[in-house]
């Protein structure tokens, strides 16, 4: 029997970018499925969050994400531009944001067509792995949404036609993932049991395992 999780995402954040290529090959080399379920970022959902932080968290974690990308091999840099807006005067998070409602709309539409998982790496390798500047220009998007074996303009234009229903569909995403057990990406559901960041990968392979994990 196939087993099957859930997956909440944000393409804002660094774990999750960098939790993607062991949760293809988990798919490609083993009898599993991901549902992938897009979120909005902490910053846009609840950005008070930040406002209560002791300052030593932002210092340890912007540690952390470089040291922890070297660690796992792969290419790192804080995306140019931030994918959500923030206003350093004020470090505030105005409520207009260009990019990451849009960005997170996409990724639910290619979830629906059975791309997400391919769709959440090639996109945040375009913003994360700091080959591309700019990635919001051009066509870097458009590009990675083909890579992912999706129509480009076919995606784009459910994102902006479908933009309410899509959005309701993250919204729904959000509540299940509290419901699952946190608030927090990547989060992992399983039979009932939550995996919270990119650090419990090993931990979630192990109870597959003990679930009867296959072999492809």
């Amino acid at each position: 029997m196939t087993l099957s999780y859930d997956l909440y995402w944000s393409f804002r954040s660094p774990y999750s970018y960098m939790i993607m290529p062991r949760l293809t090959a988990l798919e490609r080399d083993y009898d599993v499925t991901c549902n992938v379920r897009p979120v909005y970022p902490l910053a846009v959902r609840t950005p008070e969050f930040f406002e209560t932080r002791d300052p030593l968290w932002f210092s340890y974690f912007m540690v952390d994400i470089h040291r922890e990308a070297a660690f796992l091999g792969l290419p790192f840099r804080w995306p140019r531009p931030d994918p959500v807006l923030m206003d350093f005067a004020t470090r505030t998070y105005p409520k207009d944001q260009p990019h990451i409602h849009r960005l997170t709309r996409m990724g639910a539409a290619a979830a629906e067509r059975g791309k997400g998982l391919a769709f959440l790496e090639e996109v945040s390798k375009t913003i994360w792995s700091g080959t591309v500047d700019d990635w919001h220009l051009g066509d870097h998007i458009a590009q990675a949404t083909a890579r992912a074996g999706l129509d480009p303009a076919e995606i784009a234009a459910a994102a902006d036609d479908e933009a309410e229903r899509l959005h309701a569909v993250i919204e729904a995403s959000q509540i299940a993932q509290r419901e699952a057990g946190h608030y927090g990406v990547p989060m992992i559901a399983f039979n009932g049991e939550p995996f919270f960041g990119q650090d419990r990968f090993d931990q979630f392979k192990w109870r597959l395992e003990q679930q009867g994990l296959k072999a492809r």
